[in-house]
């Protein structure tokens, strides 16, 4: 299969391109903007055209949540516009699309894992884009998967882990906030279940994938700190509200993955296995 991978320096692209080696009976086309600008529709058809794509995986977006309060239009034009177009190239072309969601969907007032059946009520411009996107992707293309991830790390770019190790070597103490809960996943994990995916062949429709599992981010940087063998820095648990940040984060988005399981038959690690995992690569 012809596979086009976007957002390919991302954390996900990245583990993508690693487990790429594991899967060489596909050929890939691993593009970041410098390739292929998905903001622009004629290049978009264009590529998938010419290069005869038959499957996108959509890794890239716009993330920075709360720069998104303040840079709505790019936002929206990254997680809503431009998946939207991959997704209409992709059908006019017969190609299957998989697109990587959030939890940020919820807006967190829940107090149960939040089901693919549960009703999307984003409450910040990041998570409104990215639920439009998803909208544009199921609307325009037959053949599509939308895996909606929460809390992602990797060894690659910035992301949570990296910082609290950095924080943790250069702080005597460190305010994280206990009262949002949620999972943990790790990106090779996720790459790992879209190559299922790709492998087992495309069942349409939304799907929840992060590690199983639950925790807060208090208690999330006390395993990092415990697996990287930080012992000088007091962590102490702080109220989302000393912690003031521009955009509304869920204060529960804990996602249930029982569909993503039964469909594709999957196992899903603990995070701190994953955890362990990742941090002994750092």
């Amino acid at each position: 299969m012809r596979i086009l991978v976007t957002g390919a320096n991302g954390q996900l692209g990245n583990e993508m391109q690693i487990l790429a080696k594991e899967n060489p009976q596909h050929t890939y086309f691993f593009t970041d903007v410098q390739e292929l600008d998905i903001c622009d529709r004629e290049a978009v058809w264009t590529y998938i055209s010419e290069q005869k794509i038959e499957m996108v995986v959509n890794c890239a977006a716009y993330t920075a949540v709360d720069k998104a309060e303040d840079n709505r239009e790019l936002a929206h034009k990254l997680n809503c516009e431009a998946p939207t177009e991959l997704a209409k190239a992709a059908q006019a072309n017969g190609a299957a699309m998989i697109q990587v969601s959030t939890d940020y969907v919820f807006d967190g007032t829940a107090h149960l894992p939040y089901t693919e059946d549960c009703k999307p009520c984003p409450n910040s411009v990041y998570g409104i884009t990215k639920l439009a996107g998803e909208q544009g992707v199921m609307d325009n293309c037959e053949q599509a998967v939308v895996i909606r991830t929460a809390w992602l790390y990797s060894t690659f770019g910035n992301n949570f882990v990296k910082t609290m190790i950095r924080l943790g070597q250069e702080k005597d103490t460190l305010g994280v906030v206990f009262d949002q809960i949620g999972t943990p996943t790790y990106a090779h994990d996720l790459a790992r279940v879209i190559y299922t995916i790709i492998n087992k062949g495309i069942v349409r429709g939304i799907y929840h994938f992060s590690n199983e599992g639950v925790c807060s981010w208090y208690d999330f940087t006390l395993a990092i700190h415990r697996l990287a063998g930080i012992n000088s820095c007091q962590v102490k648990p702080l109220h989302t509200a000393e912690y003031p940040a521009k955009a509304n984060r869920p204060a529960y988005s804990v996602l249930d993955k029982t569909k993503i399981k039964q469909t594709f038959d999957i196992e899903i690690p603990h995070w701190q296995e994953s955890l362990a995992v990742c941090i002994n690569k750092l």
